[in-house]
């Protein structure tokens, strides 16, 4: 059985309504599968009640990697990183050094890895590429 969070779950709107989170392309970006980066950026994601410090992890469709294995790499905190369910985690302060599965993606500031440390389990989650506009809707890297 999963733990319990040690925080109230967050309900919509409010404060704790949805958090947008700018990023920049991952080193393993080519590691998604087409429509991938569509998808990551126009989902609402919903935090799990899984997540802690050491990652913030997703609910919503799963994003398709290319087949194949990875040797370890070293993350940096707000590493954006699609394990096999395809539900991307955040990485947070005690997130490993090291991961086998693809980065896709960076939290681009300080400021988007301090607004992901602060977002509680059943609140909604969007990212944005770096230097878009948060309300306007992206298309994917250019």
């Amino acid at each position: 059985a999963a733990a319990a969070a040690d925080v109230a779950p967050a309900r919509g709107g409010g404060r704790w309504g949805a958090t947008t989170l700018a990023v920049v392309a991952g080193p393993r970006d080519d590691r998604l599968g087409p429509g991938g980066w569509e998808l990551l950026l126009a989902t609402t994601w919903i935090a799990a009640s899984t997540s802690n410090r050491i990652g913030v992890r997703l609910d919503g469709p799963a994003l398709a990697t290319v087949a194949g294995e990875l040797p370890p790499e070293g993350v940096v905190t707000g590493a954006v990183q699609v394990p096999p369910s395809g539900r991307p985690v955040v990485f947070l302060a005690d997130h490993p050094v090291t991961g086998g599965y693809p980065v896709v993606a960076v939290l681009a500031d300080g400021e988007a890895v301090a607004a992901a440390a602060q977002i509680r389990p059943g609140q909604q989650v969007r990212f944005r590429r770096a230097g878009a506009s948060p309300t306007r809707s992206s298309g994917g890297w250019q």
